[in-house]
């Protein structure tokens, strides 16, 4: 298994709508194009952050589900609608990880 750390650091006061698009469509979208959540995260020190880790069978996996899903007509359809008055995310970071043999059973 192939771990991501994503961080979305979004524009001042946009942080709702980047909350509203993951809850309304992003989760959903994600597991449809093989994306796995693991967990999400704001940022304690910077309200503007958005933390999270989905999985991936591999990195060839990964780059295919990453492929799909932003291709994905739904996908399109959701961030242009919640991008219609201004953009949310200003930029993002992606750190993929492989677990240890001494991570919680079954994330491994």
């Amino acid at each position: 298994m192939l771990y991501e750390l994503r961080t979305y650091y979004t524009h001042p006061g946009r942080m709702p709508n980047l909350l509203a698009r993951f809850r309304d469509h992003t989760t959903k979208l994600f597991e449809k194009n093989g994306i796995g959540n693991v967990g999400y995260w704001v940022a304690e020190n910077d309200p503007n952050c958005l933390i999270y880790i989905v999985r991936h069978p591999d990195g060839a996996a990964m780059k295919a589900n990453w492929d799909k899903f932003r291709n994905d007509p739904a996908w399109v359809k959701a961030k242009g609608a919640s991008e219609a008055d201004a953009p949310i995310v200003e930029r993002l970071t992606s750190v993929t990880m492989n677990p240890t043999d001494f991570t919680m059973p079954g994330t491994n």
